[in-house]
């Protein structure tokens, strides 16, 4: 085994799938109201630029809104006064509060932008170690309050903000200070981690040892491995390991009722799964202090292509025919004509369907020429192949692409600035219900916009992820919005939407996760008893109710101060 050092943060764009990461963002400051570090979003010229490119199908407001000032922060003063031995790892100002206050979701940020801070923690505490976190949770049984674990906070379902109809006092749990790997296991290509490290330290942890997570969610810039395992995160990879599940070995985590380790073993048939109870778990277990997960050496085998489709229908055969045919593409995004143009990737005049294929261990000619093949097959028209996907190349399409997704959650912040409602509905269904499924999200999303007066809107669409048997479908949604009101909207646009999911018998989330965003949609999903099961184990681990209450399910104990 072997004991790596500190690594850095911060990402940029890197080859295919593969953001790189610097030590720039080491000294920067969080944004406490929207996405990233402060000074990291678009500049002027770039906002302009994204505001015109939608102006002629939504209106948008003429003069965006001033982002809050730290200066604007006026919170209630803390109900909770810590206990000298945390008080060196607690903050209550303001400002650190409030950036605690709210995840980063549409709804976070319109709350944000009216200088609301609903139900802000009463202090935030970044223990140093799992010692911490436990002592930290005997602290809060104690006096009585709610515990909210706080990895990256890029939550965009209300995961990390505390409950409306609770009234204890409440604690921020960040986990930041447990950021390093711990431990490189070579010989079996496995490494221990904590889990409050964020995506590109992790990353720039592991790249001395020549291995790689391979997971980059889109908010891998400002999220952790211990809230990609809570919220059974999906990465960027298409098909496949498209999961953190499928990288987890085992997971440690602190509870208010002990620790709990899972075994460390390559595969088990011991009875249902301990790790999958807590992959999921969204923070109302315990807390996730370190895991073993599955390493693997670094890609060195890269190609790519984009096709144009004609048609949106022909485009998803394709990427069904690629998921059925055993390569297992590292990408294999089918974007709309909107989304296409949205992005920069196309002009909107064909559907764009983008592929690579990777290896550490041989080329990938073969790959790359059978799947020209199988989109040939499907009436699709094959750009030439790219080796590596150079991020200067302003005229590829998947490179304009990429930067576009990895500089989504800043764009958000401009649109939302500018008046307009954006979300995003992600979910994943099987490929025999997948065309009638499509159609009816579309549907009932241009419907309820319509019923909400948010029209013209923009709804575009593309395949995120694919398997054998179906494949992820995520829609976005821009759409004017009232001066006031533009909550109330988005509550019935969701909600129309979410129905219309589980009526087709897609899932309330493929990757987000549930927070409090999703729990009308989720209650319908999953079964009763199974909520039964879960609220049974919550009471085990966590007999005072404390930890995200509300979040998953409603458990039968509370305390109400």
């Amino acid at each position: 085994m072997e004991s790596p050092g500190t690594g850095c943060a911060g990402s940029a764009l890197r080859g295919d799938c593969e953001p790189a990461v610097t030590c720039a963002s080491v000294t920067a400051t969080r944004c406490f109201w929207g996405w990233g570090y402060e000074g990291a979003g678009l500049s002027d010229h770039d906002e302009d630029n994204l505001v015109e490119r939608v102006r002629h199908v939504v209106r948008v407001a003429p003069t965006p809104i001033a982002a809050p000032t730290p200066e604007e922060i006026r919170l209630a003063p803390s109900r909770l006064r810590p206990p000298t031995g945390l008080a060196p790892w607690c903050r209550v100002d303001d400002l650190d509060r409030a950036g605690h206050t709210y995840g980063k979701s549409f709804r976070d940020v319109v709350r944000a932008l009216e200088r609301r801070w609903d139900r802000p923690p009463d202090v935030v505490v970044r223990p140093p170690d799992e010692a911490g976190v436990a002592a930290v949770l005997d602290w809060a049984a104690r006096v009585g309050a709610v515990v909210i674990p706080y990895g990256g906070g890029s939550s965009v379902v209300g995961g990390v903000e505390a409950p409306a109809d609770d009234d204890r006092p409440v604690i921020s749990l960040d986990t930041g200070e447990l950021n390093q790997v711990l431990e490189v296991d070579r010989v079996s290509r496995a490494a221990r981690i904590e889990g409050g490290v964020l995506g590109p330290s992790l990353e720039a942890q592991l790249r001395s040892y020549g291995v790689t997570l391979r997971h980059y969610p889109q908010s891998f810039e400002m999220s952790t491995l211990g809230g990609w395992i809570a919220t059974r995160s999906a990465g960027h990879y298409a098909t496949l390991h498209t999961r953190i599940d499928d990288v987890v070995e085992s997971i440690r985590a602190v509870t208010p009722s002990g620790a709990w380790e899972s075994r460390r073993v390559p595969s088990s048939g011991a009875g249902p799964s301990a790790d999958r109870l807590w992959l999921g778990s969204e923070g109302i277990l315990g807390v996730i202090t370190s895991a073993w997960v599955r390493v693997q050496p670094r890609p060195q085998y890269r190609a790519s292509g984009v096709a144009r489709f004609a048609t949106w229908r022909a485009g998803a055969l394709a990427v069904r025919a690629l998921a059925q045919s055993g390569l297992w593409p590292a990408s294999c995004r089918l974007l709309d004509g909107r989304e296409a143009a949205l992005s920069g990737a196309g002009v909107g005049d064909a559907h764009l369907l983008l592929v690579g294929v990777e290896s550490s261990d041989h080329p990938v000619d073969y790959e790359m020429a059978r799947a020209r093949e199988i989109i040939r097959d499907h009436g699709g028209q094959m750009s030439d192949d790219r080796v590596t996907g150079d991020a200067n190349d302003t005229n590829d399409a998947a490179v304009r692409w990429r930067s576009s997704f990895l500089r989504a959650p800043y764009q958000r912040d401009v649109f939302v600035r500018h008046g307009l409602i954006v979300e995003t509905f992600e979910t994943a269904v099987t490929w025999d219900r997948f065309d009638g499924f499509v159609d009816g999200v579309l549907t009932t999303a241009e419907a309820a916009l319509r019923e909400v007066d948010a029209w013209p809107s923009l709804v575009t669409h593309r395949i995120t992820h694919a398997y054998p048997d179906g494949a992820a479908l995520y829609v976005t949604v821009l759409a004017p919005g009232h001066a006031t009101g533009r909550l109330a909207q988005w509550d019935e646009v969701k909600g129309a939407v979410m129905a219309a999911v589980i009526s087709g018998g897609g899932t309330v989330t493929h990757h987000h996760g549930v927070g409090r965003d999703h729990r009308r949609g989720y209650d319908d999903e999953r079964p009763d008893l199974f909520a039964a099961q879960l609220a049974a184990a919550k009471r085990v681990v966590d007999p005072g109710a404390i930890l995200n209450p509300g979040v998953l399910i409603d458990p039968a104990t509370r305390r109400v101060r």
